[in-house]
């Protein structure tokens, strides 16, 4: 072999395993959230009478459909949730407030920007989270059975997932 392509194989070689180790690093805490987003799992001490919600049969055509889940601290303690994400582009949770005003959307890591939820709720305090799929996120391609989800993550690194499912048609 010659010494021109040893040193190509070599580089081609470098190239491809620092592209691999930069990608694996890229899975951090947040993702790490969706990452669990298999079923509904909540190690949080957060709480929500509803976990789940089907929408049934859902049309393209008629657009955005919402849900708002009660979520509740059942605590004598202030619980912070620091982050809110779903587990698809299609999906967006909003922290409706007190007052009735909303802060997000909260979106899927690493689908562009997804703010902090900073979200404290006092002891025996009740926040509404608003998830809204977008049926026609996903173009054509997106007909079927969906199930996506909302990771409300507390301070201690605990999640409350809140699930929706629906079956999309043009």
């Amino acid at each position: 072999m010659k010494p021109n392509t040893i040193i190509t194989t070599l580089a081609v070689v470098i190239v491809l395993a620092v592209l691999f180790m930069w990608g694996y690093a890229g899975k951090g805490s947040t993702a790490a959230s969706v990452q669990n987003a298999g079923g509904p799992v909540s190690t949080s001490a957060l709480t929500s009478a509803e976990r789940f919600h089907d929408f049934g049969t859902i049309s393209m055509k008629n657009g955005d459909v919402s849900y708002d889940f009660k979520v509740t601290n059942p605590t004598d303690k202030d619980i912070l949730a620091p982050t809110l994400v779903t587990s698809c582009m299609c999906t967006r949770a909003f922290i409706v407030e007190l007052d009735g005003s909303t802060k997000g959307p909260f979106g899927m890591p690493g689908m562009g920007y997804v703010p902090p939820a900073n979200l404290t709720i006092p002891p025996g305090q009740s926040r509404i989270i608003r998830v809204v799929y977008n049926p026609n996120a996903h173009g054509p391609a997106g007909v079927g059975r969906i199930d996506r989800f909302a990771i409300l993550t507390d301070s201690l690194g605990n999640v409350l997932q809140l699930e929706i499912k629906a079956l999309v048609t043009p």
